[in-house]
């Protein structure tokens, strides 16, 4: 019974030093994050100066819309221009557009209700508008271009159009977002 009265009789000692440290980064740690809470609230906005209170009327700029669809799907090859044939699709394949290894694939161009099969012709068409635009526009302000690539389109036959784009003097050029696969 002698060991159970020395076990209880025994004192506990809190050690301070630990809970002291603990203390101050806790302190350091909310001192830290109110600081950057405050920051949150100010945020830099930089208003356009052409809306508001001193409006004025902007001229509307009619962008160029380059229209890219696919008219023949064409042939599915494999890199080394061998037929495809992988059920799974998970492979990689190129679109044919050679017409001696088969039915070539063809897409048609438009631009500003012009159509065309070529890209040499939609490059010069590109260039021709570019140079319309550019003396009707005031202050040397960019011709914008949008460049609309439907349902069965590929990078590699956007590229080009981006290409021609750009060599014709276009230079602020955006895309058209996705269309629902149905449309063609």
């Amino acid at each position: 019974m002698s060991v159970l009265q020395d076990l209880n009789e025994e004192e506990c000692k809190l050690e301070m030093t630990p809970m002291i440290d603990v203390t101050f980064l806790l302190l350091i740690f909310f001192m830290l994050t109110l600081k950057f809470k405050t920051l949150e609230g100010k945020l830099s906005a930089y208003l356009p100066k052409d809306v508001g209170v001193n409006s004025t009327d902007a001229e509307p700029i009619e962008k160029v819309e380059i229209l890219v669809r696919v008219r023949v799907k064409g042939l599915k090859l494999t890199p080394d221009f061998l037929p495809y044939d992988d059920p799974t699709g998970e492979s990689r394949f190129i679109w044919n557009r050679d017409p001696a290894l088969g039915q070539k694939r063809v897409l048609e161009y438009s631009v500003m209700n012009k159509k065309t099969n070529e890209l040499e012709e939609l490059a010069r068409t590109l260039k021709r508008i570019h140079i319309e635009r550019e003396r009707l526009m005031p202050d040397g302000k960019k011709v914008p271009a949008t460049i609309d690539a439907r349902y069965g389109t590929v990078y590699g036959d956007v590229v080009p159009v981006l290409d021609a784009a750009i060599n014709a003097g276009l230079t602020d050029i955006t895309f058209v977002g996705a269309y629902d696969e149905t449309v063609k």
